[in-house]
């Protein structure tokens, strides 16, 4: 099939390159000059694991196309993806600017009938909204489907692959059938495909996350009961998780999430909540235990070195707000950082791939106190304490002995609970969430 996909961030690269993997020839359109410069010589925006193999092999196919220009795109295609970023407005709610500029732009250059496919998440309704924005300035029939995504950060070629589920919303069974056959390349078994209405397909999307950041939250609220009550919630997470109906996923105590989907879509899903009537307690209540979470770390640092900070420098393990990304937005490392510098201390920081997103993310007073490493063991030098606030793979069973030699005192806040507490045996404090 021909596609066009507009937006080339998380959602609409990695789709669009999945597309193209399979076979399909996929246009993928964006205003940003320089990012589609980039792309056309295989420079990537984000850092995704897989992807940029994919592009430079379906880039030297022919498969896969880089473009500002949309006409060209629309003109060889007939299913168009709107993929592009719904960032949360000041008020909580989806700026939706982005959509109707990308809807703005199809009704200008649509020449033939073509299915438009909201992929972006979106309020209840949007898609309705695009297809009249679309309908209004131009004469050509277009279809109007929903189809969200489901990528995690750090496994959204994978996910996008070998999805365990494809939701579709639509109006027509034609439509249904062309996304089916579109999708069958990565479902084989079509019990995977679940088709319903478009507002709930919409809505679909935004309770997910809001399921998964519940789950997050409950945790760490429970982890903060047992730290006062004496428990060990990394016990307590493998008592309730062997209940199939609760599992182990999400439900590891840490000292917050973060990430452009979680924090943007509850608070967009409480906003559409309240705009048509309904006050959500739950909801509401999930980012203030998560925004209180992020302080967690800073607070044990605090208990244990007093709440004046001068001449204290701490070592960062981890910026990017998950592993295996570059992502730093919302994350922890935000918080934490600024936090301990506003009470006076310097910061020691290492990161494989996220130290260049986060200093265009953080305020710019801080960078002063700041020093960025390129290497995990050099950043603990002289510090007085590592804080570890992202769990990747590298630093899981790293030498304590040379982070024991290197540092000033061995002491290590855990902000994600991966040491084992048999380290205290050696010399180390350790401090953790819920245990």
């Amino acid at each position: 099939m021909n596609i066009t996909v507009i937006g080339t961030g998380y959602v609409g690269l990695v789709t669009g390159a999945c597309f193209s993997k399979m076979g399909n020839k996929v246009y993928c359109v964006d205003i940003d000059e320089n990012k589609i410069e980039n792309l056309k010589n295989n420079i990537m925006p984000i850092f995704e694991p897989q992807l940029e193999d994919i592009v430079k092999t379906s880039q030297k196919r022919g498969d896969l196309i880089f473009t500002t220009d949309i006409g060209e795109a629309l003109d060889n295609t007939n299913i168009i993806f709107i993929a592009v970023g719904t960032p949360m407005a000041d008020d909580g709610s989806a700026n939706l600017d982005y959509i109707f500029s990308a809807a703005r732009d199809i009704a200008e250059n649509i020449s033939h009938e073509s299915i438009v496919v909201i992929k972006s998440t979106v309020p209840v309704g949007t898609a309705f909204k695009v297809k009249e924005e679309i309908e209004k300035n131009c004469d050509v029939k277009i279809d109007i489907a929903s189809n969200p995504e489901f990528l995690k950060e750090g496994n959204a070629v994978n996910d996008c692959l070998r999805p365990d589920r494809v939701v579709i919303g639509a109006e027509s069974d034609d439509v249904f059938e062309i996304l089916k056959e579109l999708y069958s390349s990565f479902v084989s078994n079509h019990d995977r495909f679940i088709c319903m209405d478009i507002k709930s397909s919409e809505m679909t999307k935004y309770v997910a996350n809001a399921m998964l950041a519940t789950k997050i939250s409950f945790m760490n609220e429970i982890a903060n009961i047992c730290e006062v009550t004496g428990a060990d919630v990394k016990n307590v997470r493998l008592g309730i998780g062997s209940d199939k109906r609760i599992g182990y996923d999400f439900i590891y105590a840490g000292c917050g999430y973060g990430g452009s989907c979680f924090p943007k879509d509850v608070q967009a899903l409480i906003n559409t909540s309240r705009v048509n009537g309904y006050e959500p307690k739950i909801l509401s209540t999930i980012e203030e235990v998560n925004n209180n979470q992020k302080m967690v770390l800073v607070n044990k640092v605090v208990d244990r070195f007093g709440s004046d900070l001068s001449g204290l420098t701490f070592s960062i393990w981890g910026l990017s707000f998950k592993p295996y990304t570059n992502d730093v937005r919302e994350a922890t490392s935000l918080t934490v950082i600024s936090s301990l510098i506003d009470k006076g201390a310097k910061i020691k920081a290492y990161d494989s791939h996220a130290i260049e997103e986060f200093k265009k993310t953080i305020d710019d007073k801080y960078l002063d106190s700041i020093e960025f490493f390129d290497n995990r063991y050099d950043v603990l030098n002289n510090c007085d304490a590592l804080i570890l606030i992202t769990e990747w793979k590298e630093f899981r069973n790293p030498d304590f002995e040379i982070i024991a030699d290197k540092l000033n005192k061995s002491i290590i806040f855990d902000g994600r609970n991966i040491y084992n507490k048999k380290i205290q045996q050696r010399g180390f404090e350790l401090y953790q969430i819920g245990c």
